[in-house]
């Protein structure tokens, strides 16, 4: 009566232990492993289960304190593979809405789609950068605005370029330097047209008078 006791009582354990919760003790990244306390008892080293690990792999590693769930084969901790990840009181959720796809990072960097507004956007902290190399970007958006500043940069090698195939409107002026290089500041190959003026050394082209010149109907020989 003893010994089936006994047995009940190990296989009893042995499928409660089938799937357990706990919260991640212990992270070693190099070996991708980690072990997790499950209630007053901690895991050995252990591997997590991730989305892709196979022509294509994916990285996206535990925290500490992060819910997650154990599943272990024949209710045996030791072949366990963990699972992340459970919202806590600790770790809540970064958004409510059943229309979002969240992911919110350790720096409160937040990527997200509406699946309702047809948008994506992603809201960085400050000194955070993006970067898109080699090869090209391409955006097909109809409209495409940019908030703060755009430099286009030239490199140790060559110089970079900024090209527009189309007509340009700048509505609030610009200013044109020379390169260090030297040579001109700007290169027209076509015709200039101004509504208004064109102004060199503070010479109007359009006020700017001639002397020595006798005053008729007569008009003056073209430009020499």
């Amino acid at each position: 009566m003893q010994r089936m006791t006994a047995d009940y009582s190990e296989l009893l354990r042995l499928i409660l232990n089938l799937i357990r919760f706990g919260t991640i003790a212990d992270i070693d990244h190099d070996a991708q492993r980690v072990r997790v306390l499950v209630g007053k008892n901690t895991t050995t080293w252990r591997p997590w289960i991730t989305l892709r690990a196979g022509d294509a792999q994916t990285w996206f590693p535990p925290s500490m304190g992060e819910q997650v769930i154990v599943l272990s084969p024949e209710g045996d901790f030791t072949q366990a593979a963990i699972l992340p990840a459970i919202y806590s009181d600790k770790y809540k959720s970064p958004s409510t809405n059943p229309a979002y796809h969240t992911t919110r990072y350790v720096d409160g960097t937040v990527v997200q789609y509406d699946s309702t507004a047809h948008t994506l956007t992603a809201t960085l902290p400050d000194g955070t950068s993006v970067t898109v190399a080699p090869g090209k970007v391409t955006s097909n958006a109809e409209d495409t605005e940019c908030t703060g500043n755009l430099l286009v940069q030239k490199n140790l090698v060559v110089n970079r370029n900024l090209t527009v195939n189309g007509i340009t409107a700048l509505n609030a002026g610009m200013n044109v330097q020379a390169g260090k290089e030297g040579g001109p500041a700007a290169m027209i190959q076509g015709i200039m047209r101004a509504t208004v003026d064109v102004i060199a050394n503070s010479i109007s082209l359009v006020k700017h008078k001639h002397g020595k010149v006798k005053q008729g109907e007569d008009d003056t020989e073209g430009p020499k």
